[in-house]
């Protein structure tokens, strides 16, 4: 950016306006602005944001053109670009390409939307309150039987959340799952064999568990994604000792009750 006087050949600028006009360059310098493109998804987008401003800046901005939360974004630049770093320090300029990756939430609902059949037979059970695991789109899901590497349930107990991942679970298809809950970042990690979903959890809505009859040291659960039931995750086999800390830790001690 160049900034210059009004007059290089005015005799009579006054010798302290120097510092004044100093004063704007860098003002003006921090608000520099450069177009570049971001790649998404094999799409392109044509972006316009301050050079100065954060990665995590950028990601706020971001959450509306390319349809995903700014918390399930990761930007790479050179490798993945912290949050902290500024378009500048990381060498953007006019013209780069900035590629993007992360989850639409959409996409993660996608694993677990239940079938037009699915929500008759939801609709239906909810009407008659039978419990969960007597519902006809999850216990075609317990009807597998309890996995092999499934951790241990407690009935009747209550525990903290591990410092590892809950494991061995299965998800509505019938495919492992496991949770891990990343406290610092606020998110809970959904991941199967073939992908990892980092879901913020101040965008979940509710929380709900039940025993398995027969089997009660083990809950299905249902983690509310979106706005309507329709958007629950379900897990299968989670360990009954771990409901409590899982409801503290997403919705806080008194959300719940």
């Amino acid at each position: 950016m160049e900034c210059v006087g009004s007059d290089h050949g005015d005799a009579h600028e006054e010798p302290d306006k120097s510092g004044d006009l100093s004063a704007k360059c860098e003002i003006d310098a921090s608000k520099e602005v450069i177009d570049f493109k971001v790649v998404y998804n094999k799409n392109k987008y044509d972006v316009s944001f301050a050079v100065d401003k954060t990665i995590g800046e950028l990601k706020v901005h971001l959450e509306d053109i390319i349809g995903v939360p700014h918390a399930m974004q990761k930007v790479m630049i050179k490798g993945l670009a912290k949050d902290e770093r500024t378009l500048r320090d990381l060498g953007v300029v006019k013209g780069a390409k900035v590629m993007v990756v992360g989850s639409k939430l959409d996409d993660v609902l996608a694993v677990s939307t239940p079938s037009k059949q699915d929500f008759l037979d939801e609709k239906a059970s909810s009407t008659t309150k039978e419990p969960f695991c007597k519902q006809k789109q999850h216990k075609k899901v317990i009807d597998i039987g309890i996995p092999e590497d499934v951790m241990p349930g407690i009935k009747n107990a209550k525990d903290s959340l591990p410092p590892f991942p809950l494991s061995g679970m299965l998800n509505k298809s019938g495919g492992k799952v496991r949770l891990t809950f990343k406290m610092e970042q606020d998110q809970i990690w959904i991941g199967t064999k073939e992908r990892t979903d980092k879901i913020p959890m101040n965008t979940i809505k509710s929380v709900v568990s039940e025993p398995i009859e027969g089997h009660e040291e083990y809950h299905i659960m249902g983690i509310q994604l979106g706005p309507t039931e329709a958007s629950r995750y379900w897990v299968y086999w989670v360990p009954a000792q771990y409901i409590d800390a899982i409801k503290d830790a997403i919705l806080g001690k008194w959300q719940y009750f």
